[in-house]
Formats: structure tokens, C-alpha cells, sequence
């Protein structure tokens, strides 16, 4: 377990999957957690509910990353939550859209840039008022960066995009004594992977892993925890790998 008593954490996508894990033990580390959610409401309600079930603080913030303000109104949320401070920013809310090169629509490449990269980079630029000393930014990589993995060809150049901007913001920013890391997931049983309830899934999954099991958003989620503490206080400018030794 981390620290994380006294800190104000804010997480994008957290209504469920590897967000929802992040929140969870973020909360049960001692941080105070804003769960932001798109649509899933009622998810985003049962995640704050637990946390303070728990004997944790958690408040929900909702926003469409999708939208070119989206990420300007939900800071303005947060700011006016978490007041002068914010220490941790997982930047987690994101979506895939399997597609060969040639049945990629325009639109489809555009939302998937929209809400994995243009959102956390703007989210970063309008919180930097309130992220300071000490603040962790942790963003959302994939194996698909690195890998090729499916057809995912456009959203697997988002998360390269997330690679390049991981070292740039940690540059700009440390500074500031702000770090900037990634977490780079392989395959986790999360509605973005469904496939793995198939056998052949299961079977085409772990036939690339070293370690033999399908992964669960809480394996992701103490890797985030990690990188969002003072353990991880001379870590910046990284993607950490938590995949299973895939594709090795």
C-alpha cells in the first residue's frame, strides 16, 4: 500500500475497468478521488458510494471528453472541488475502435484522437493552475503502442502519441518538480476487451504472455498507484509496461 493520505486525486473514466480500479485504490491508499464518468452515471455513483462505504472521500464530476471544450469545463469543475491543490491526474478515459487500414472512417480516427490524446493533453494545460511540487500525472498507454496487436492501427497511434507526450510533458513540466509517467496495459478483461470471454481470445491472449492469465483492471490499477506516489518520486518521462511480459 501507498501513502496517499491528504491528497486530491482526480481520475478520468473511473465509472468502470482499469479507471474504476485506479479510483478504488487510490481512495483506499487515503487519497481523495473525483471520479469523472462520460455517460455511465449510475456507475460513477456506485464507485463513490463504495469508496465512502469504505470510510474514503470520493465525488463524482462528469464531462464529455469527446467535445473540443471538454476537457476545459471538466478542469473548471475541478478546480472549484479541489480548491488551490491537485496532486494526482490519471488521465485513464479512453476508447478503441477495432478497424483494418482500409475500413477506418475519418470520424472514428478523429474520436479516437479526440478522447486518448487531445483530451489529457488539454486536461493537463488547464489543471497545470492546481498541479504543482509533487503532483503525478499518470496517462494511459497500451502493448498496442509498442506491438502490433489486432487491427488497431488508428488507435494504437493514439497511444504512441501518449508514449511521445509522456516524455515531452515530463520535460516541460519538472520544472515544476511535476512527474509525468504512463502505464502501458496489455490485454485486461474490461468491456474494451470482451473478446478475452471467448475461448479463442483466451487462447490468442495468453499464447502472447509470459505469465499465463488474463489480466484484471486491479493489476493496472496498483501500477497507477505506484506511479501517482512519493515511491515513484524519481520516476518521470516513463511508460511502465504492466502487460504480463507480452509480446516478448
Amino acid at each position: 500500500m501507498t501513502n496517499l493520505k491528504g491528497k486530491t486525486a482526480l481520475v478520468t473514466g473511473a465509472s468502470r475497468g482499469i479507471g474504476r480500479a485506479s479510483a478504488l485504490t487510490l481512495a483506499k491508499d487515503g487519497a481523495q478521488v473525483l471520479i469523472h464518468y462520460s455517460s455511465g452515471e449510475k456507475e460513477a455513483d456506485a464507485v463513490v458510494a463504495e469508496i465512502r462505504a469504505a470510510g474514503g472521500k470520493a465525488t463524482k464530476v462528469g464531462g464529455d471528453l469527446r467535445q473540443a471544450d471538454g476537457p476545459h469545463a471538466l478542469a473548471r469543475q475541478v478546480r472549484e472541488i479541489v480548491g488551490e491543490r491537485l496532486d494526482i491526474l490519471v488521465a485513464n478515459a479512453g476508447i478503441s475502435k477495432a478497424a483494418s487500414i482500409e475500413d477506418t472512417t475519418v470520424e472514428d480516427f478523429d474520436n479516437l484522437f479526440a478522447v486518448n490524446v487531445r483530451a489529457p493533453y488539454f486536461l493537463v494545460q488547464q489543471l497545470l493552475p492546481v498541479l504543482g511540487k509533487g503532483s503525478s500525472v499518470v496517462l494511459l498507454s497500451s502493448l498496442a503502442a509498442h506491438s502490433a496487436v489486432g487491427a488497431l492501427p488508428a488507435y494504437a497511434a493514439t497511444k504512441g502519441a501518449v508514449d511521445t507526450l509522456v516524455k515531452h510533458f515530463a520535460a516541460a513540466l519538472g520544472e515544476r518538480g511535476i512527474r509525468v509517467n504512463a502505464v502501458a496495459p496489455g490485454v485486461v478483461a474490461t468491456d474494451m476487451s470482451n473478446f478475452t470471454k471467448t475461448d479463442a481470445g483466451r487462447e490468442a491472449t495468453l499464447g502472447m504472455q509470459a505469465l499465463k492469465r488474463i489480466a484484471q483492471p486491479d493489476d493496472i490499477a496498483g501500477a497507477v498507484a505506484f506511479l501517482a506516489s512519493d515511491n515513484a518520486r524519481w520516476v518521470t518521462g516513463d511508460t511502465l509496461h504492466v502487460d504480463g511480459g507480452s509480446k516478448l
